[in-house]
């Protein structure tokens, strides 16, 4: 898909990986509406953008919002004149903790974001991309959604929906001009933890840092943006983001009860084991 030109919702825009997908479509020529729960975080994009920041709009909507989300594809085509594409990259874990321990309230608002929040973005921006000459759908699932990680277990299943929409998806659009693909981060180096008011810096800084006080790899910020636009050029039906992503994603196929014994020694100490 052309990217010059082309208008793109990005959720997620206000941090993280969304943002890096933002400044790098705006990079690339096109023009972005940016939806972020955090106006402060929104701003901050548009001022990264410098002087293309122009062609950044923004919207400070709650994904979970289905009112204020079916008002967003007229909000959008009123400051961009049309819609080419949506990409789906907000998104939030939960708390380190064993299913036993997470509360409901935490389980619906991790479904409500990963899940229904995707949900309502396609069922609001659809009928707008099927109207268009080519589109553009990417659904950000993870790693969680193949490789259970210990403490992790709810938000995996709700990546590992994601992904299943998004072949769902992918098939019921197969014969149209809207590609579908669907994105499986590993370990990225943004502050989601803190963006998901699970954590503070400080033990974010620490979950980073691992036991022993050895660092844990991650594919920095940028380059999994620079991946995510790349895909949509190419209409990648899937891609896979890091060295870790695509290792465990093989190994999960050919002997998955090995994949979860080795995430599980590698991450047991988030869990205190």
């Amino acid at each position: 898909m052309q990217i010059t030109s082309k208008v793109f919702v990005v959720t997620g825009a206000g941090n993280g990986i969304g943002r890096e997908v933002a400044l790098q479509l705006v990079e690339k020529g096109a023009r972005v509406a940016a939806i972020d729960l955090s106006e402060a975080g929104l701003a901050e994009t548009v001022n990264l953008a410098g002087e293309k920041g122009d062609a950044i709009s923004t919207h400070v909507v709650n994904i979970t919002d289905r009112d204020a989300v079916l008002a967003l594809p007229a909000a959008v085509t009123a400051a961009h004149g049309q819609v080419d594409g949506l990409l789906n990259i907000a998104g939030i874990i939960q708390k380190f903790v064993p299913i036993a321990d997470l509360g409901f309230d935490q389980i619906e608002r991790v479904i409500d974001v990963n899940l229904y929040g995707t949900i309502n973005t396609i069922k609001a921006f659809l009928p707008e991309l099927t109207q268009r000459p080519e589109a553009a759908i990417v659904n950000v699932a993870s790693m969680g959604a193949y490789a259970p990680v210990p403490g992790q277990s709810l938000y995996g299943a709700t990546k590992a929906a994601v992904a299943q929409l998004s072949r769902g998806l992918h098939s019921e659009l197969m014969a149209t001009n809207v590609q579908v693909t669907g994105v499986f981060p590993g370990a990225i180096g943004t502050n989601i933890a803190v963006n998901s008011a699970i954590m503070t810096p400080e033990e974010m800084a620490a979950m980073s840092a691992g036991a022993g006080g050895k660092e844990r790899k991650s594919t920095p910020a940028p380059e999994a943006g620079r991946q995510i636009v790349a895909a949509v050029e190419k209409g990648s039906y899937e891609i896979f983001i890091g060295s870790d992503a695509r290792f465990m994603s093989r190994m999960s196929r050919l002997s998955p009860k090995r994949a979860a014994a080795l995430i599980y020694s590698q991450m047991k100490d988030l869990l205190g084991h």
